[in-house]
C-alpha cells in the first residue's frame, strides 16, 4: 500500500473508531429550565403512570426541550419527566428557555401543549454556559 493511501486508511480507521466512541457514551441532551441550560443522561427507561413527575416539553426538531423544573427546587423529582409535546400554531418554532413562557404561549393559543406521551427518567445536568 502506497503511504498516502496506507494514512487515508489510518486516518478512516481513527475517524471509525471515534464515531463509535461517541456512540457508547450519553446522548447530548439539551434541556432548559429558569432560562438555563441543562443536558440529561437519558436512562432506558418507560415509567408506569405512578409516582409525581415534572413536565417536559419538547419543541420539535432543532429545538431544545424545556423543563418545568431543575436541581434545586422544592418541586424537582430527581428527573422523572412527563413528555407533553409542543404544537407550534400561530408562531413560527422559536426556542422557550423557561416553561412559564411555554404555558403563557399556550394560554394566548400561539402553541398547544399536548398529553402525555411518554414517562422516563433522566437527571439535569448544569451546563456552565448559555447558548
Amino acid at each position: 500500500m502506497k503511504p498516502s493511501r496506507m494514512a487515508f486508511g489510518l486516518l478512516l480507521l481513527i475517524a471509525f473508531a471515534a464515531g463509535v466512541q461517541a456512540q457508547q457514551g450519553p446522548p447530548a441532551n439539551m434541556i432548559y429550565a429558569h432560562d438555563r441550560l441543562y443536558t440529561g443522561v437519558n436512562t432506558p427507561t418507560d415509567l408506569p403512570a405512578e409516582g409525581m413527575f415534572n413536565a417536559i416539553y419538547p419543541l420539535g426538531p432543532g429545538l431544545d426541550a424545556v423543563s418545568d423544573a431543575a436541581p434545586g427546587d422544592p418541586t424537582y423529582r430527581g428527573g422523572r419527566w412527563e413528555v407533553h409535546p409542543v404544537t407550534f400554531l400561530t408562531i413560527a418554532p422559536r426556542q422557550f428557555t423557561n416553561a412559564e413562557d411555554v404555558v403563557a404561549a399556550a394560554g394566548r393559543g400561539d402553541i398547544r401543549i399536548g398529553g402525555v406521551v411518554k414517562r422516563f427518567e433522566c437527571p439535569l445536568i448544569p451546563i456552565n454556559s448559555k447558548r
